[in-house]
């Protein structure tokens, strides 16, 4: 009862905040041009921006003849460009071989070498986090030039990379967008990129998602009564959102696709599309994969569950 008061005290984050000033100094500048009152260290959610246009800016004005015209990714096939023009439709594109057999496999080396000499570990909860600043051939792929490019125009704006996610086996995350997660004002000013490390079937969890969910709602805080007062977060377990998040799919009545891609395809998808990771249940196969995760220049990035601003390396 005590350990859960204290997680909910936003006290307890601003002091964490308070000590990470270099992370987090770049949003004083945008809290001021928008009028709002805030140190560095404050909590922020979009009950902050309740009174603003915090609309979704992040797609609203795609150049395609940039898309069509540029040399943005590796292979440029009739079918990639296909699925980047339907990109606005769908919330998400798939680009087919992005990374070669042999590249994928240097990867895969890659994470085991940095496993094996523990500068990354894998969490309780199957995920190795921001391995990006522990190997300069994994920033690389994060940082990539063309492929910069291509999400600084689906973003309208200029990319940057924020973290990396890798996964050994699948994630098994329940259906749900990533605004919860990693929100931003304006809203939509985020991107996901998943590229696959092995073939992906249905017995070692496929990613799912569900086409054109990007374009309803941003259900946040406010949305299953969790935004918490002054002093504290709010009281609802992150099983509540799943379950809002469930039924507004039962409701719209959108259809899941499983994502069964091949060792280098990259899927890249909207702040808002519904996603998540079916069961791995093979557990003798793995389902490597590698995460990033992009937000929009000049955005305030932060966590809406926890109201904790972004941590900007």
């Amino acid at each position: 009862m005590i350990k859960d008061l204290i997680r909910r005290l936003k006290i307890s984050y601003m002091v964490y905040n308070f000590f990470h000033k270099k992370e987090l100094i770049h949003n004083v500048p945008i809290y001021k041009k928008l009028g709002l009152n805030k140190n560095y260290y404050s909590p922020i959610s979009s009950k902050d921006f309740k009174e603003l246009n915090n609309t979704n800016e992040g797609n609203n004005d795609i150049n395609y003849f940039l898309l069509k015209n540029a040399h943005l990714y590796k292979t440029g096939t009739v079918e990639d460009q296909k699925s980047l023009n339907e990109y606005e439709e769908k919330g998400y594109a798939i680009l087919r071989n992005y990374l070669s057999i042999d590249q994928v496999e240097t990867v895969n080396k890659e994470i085991d070498r940095l496993l094996n000499d523990g500068k990354i570990k894998i969490t309780n909860i199957n995920k190795i986090m921001f391995a990006i600043h522990s190997s300069d051939l994994l920033k690389s792929i994060g940082t990539d030039f063309h492929l910069n490019e291509l999400l600084s125009i689906l973003l309208n704006g200029n990319s940057v990379l924020f973290q990396s996610i890798n996964f050994i086996t699948g994630s098994e995350q329940h259906t749900h967008s990533d605004s919860i997660h990693m929100t931003t004002y304006p809203l939509g000013g985020l991107l996901g990129v998943w590229i696959a490390l092995d073939d992906i079937t249905d017995k070692n969890g496929p990613l799912h998602y569900y086409p054109g969910s990007h374009k309803l709602p941003y259900y946040l805080n406010a949305d299953y009564d969790n935004e918490g007062n002054s002093l504290c977060i709010g009281d609802k377990s992150y099983k509540a959102y799943e379950a809002m998040i469930e039924q507004k799919i039962k409701e719209q009545k959108i259809e899941k696709v499983n994502f069964y891609a091949k060792k280098g395809d990259l899927l890249i998808w909207h702040a808002n599309l519904f996603h998540g990771g079916d069961p791995h249940i093979d557990k003798n196969q793995t389902r490597r994969s590698m995460v990033l995760h992009y937000f929009k220049e000049g955005s305030v990035c932060y966590h809406e569950i926890t109201q904790r601003p972004a941590l900007m390396k």
